[in-house]
Order: structure tokens, then sequence, then C-alpha cells
């Protein structure tokens, strides 16, 4: 375990960069504050310095959210997004301390995606994300790494990235959504149904969907723990 000193950055930290990243985005991004009195203890327990972009958001924000809060980025943890990147990985099951996670989860969706930092667990490409998706059950490679996936959330197409995950009027359905929670489909989006605005809609924790999801991938010999 490195300590606090060796994880805080302050010659080269990366956080100006992420700042700029965000200032240039197209998508409209939300940077939640970090909190003081838990940023410290979780940047240590990622045990990520602060040189990289993930410990940057780790340290410096609790968490940021895109595109009118459809994507949520894990930082820090705060009041408004409390799930910090390392306590939501522990709950998840992937960070258990006693060895390098499998795979790293570091954002989330709305409609119920994940993704994740390979860690040997998902593929050969360590260090690439891949994206948990909600109708297949499946992880599929994006072929980029952590920096490149916050460039995409920032700047890239998402609209077409989630065009058969959004129905009409989804932005006012979710505009006071809390990012520790999902919204629920039923049918479920990996049954078939004849439209997206078809399925009946609700909310559930953040937790429970993935523990959902969990179970039906486990259940089809998908790849989560």
């Amino acid at each position: 375990m490195r300590s606090l000193d060796e994880l805080i950055d302050h010659h080269d930290p990366r956080w100006p960069d992420v700042q700029a990243w965000i200032a240039d985005a197209t998508n409209e991004v939300t940077v939640f504050p970090a909190n003081e009195s838990t940023r410290a203890k979780n940047l240590h327990a990622a045990q990520v310095t602060t040189r990289s972009p993930m410990g940057a958001l780790i340290y410096e924000s609790g968490g940021l959210i895109v595109d009118r809060g459809w994507l949520r980025i894990l930082g820090g943890g705060c009041n408004e997004f409390e799930r910090s990147l390392p306590q939501w990985n522990h709950d998840c099951g992937t960070m258990t301390g006693a060895s390098p996670p499998s795979f790293l989860l570091v954002a989330d969706d709305v409609a119920g995606g994940h993704f994740a930092i390979n860690g040997g667990g998902l593929g050969d490409d360590i260090g690439n994300t891949y994206y948990f998706a909600p109708d297949s059950l499946s992880w599929d490679p994006l072929d980029i790494g952590y920096t490149d996936f916050l460039l995409w959330a920032f700047a890239g197409d998402l609209q077409s990235f989630y065009a058969d995950f959004r129905w009409t009027n989804w932005q006012i359905e979710i505009a006071d959504l809390s990012p520790d929670r999902t919204i629920s489909f039923y049918p479920f989006l990996s049954a078939a149904a004849d439209s997206i605005d078809a399925r009946h809609r609700g909310t559930v924790t953040a937790l429970e969907a993935f523990r959902l999801q969990l179970d039906m991938a486990q259940q089809l010999g998908g790849p989560l723990p």
C-alpha cells in the first residue's frame, strides 16, 4: 500500500487537465465538489495517484454527471453523489483488498450500463475500458483507455451510443434522479419488447440494479464476479 504522500502529486497533478477537458466539453458536465473529510481516505483506498485522471477525479471531485445526468462518472463521493469509486467497487465485490481487481467499475448510466477498466478479468487488453450493456448482459470492449473514455464522455456522440436505450422525454424524467439510483425497466432491456417507450419504468438503487444484473449475467455464464 502506497502512503497518501506518495499518491498526492504536487508537481504534475492531472486535475488541471481534467478541468480543461470539461471546459471544452460539448456534452453538459456537472462537477460535484470534493468531500474534504473523505477524499484523502478514498484516494488511499483506491491506491491511484493524482498524476492520473482517475486519481485526480477521486481526490478533487465528488464525481461527475454528464449529459443532463445520463452518465455518472465516479469520483471521491459527496452528499449529492454518495458512491465513491473505491467504496462502489467494494460494495459490488470487485475490490476486496486481497488482490488487484479483475476489473474496476468507473462509471455507469441511468439505463443500467456500466463502464469498467479491465484488470485482466475481461480480456487480454489490460487497462482498456469495457461497457456492460444492459440489453446483452455482456461486456463489450471499447478499445480505449480511461483518459480516452473521459474525452469520449465529455465530447462523444452519446445520443448515437445510447439510441436504443433512450425513451421519449427521458431528459425530464431523470432531471431529479439521484446519481445513486438507476432506471428499472420491465420487461428488462435484455428481454424482447416492442420499443423502449413501451416498457414500464421505475427506479432502484444502483446497487440493486447491479446485483440483479450480476445474477442474470451469471446465469448466462457472463464474466461478472
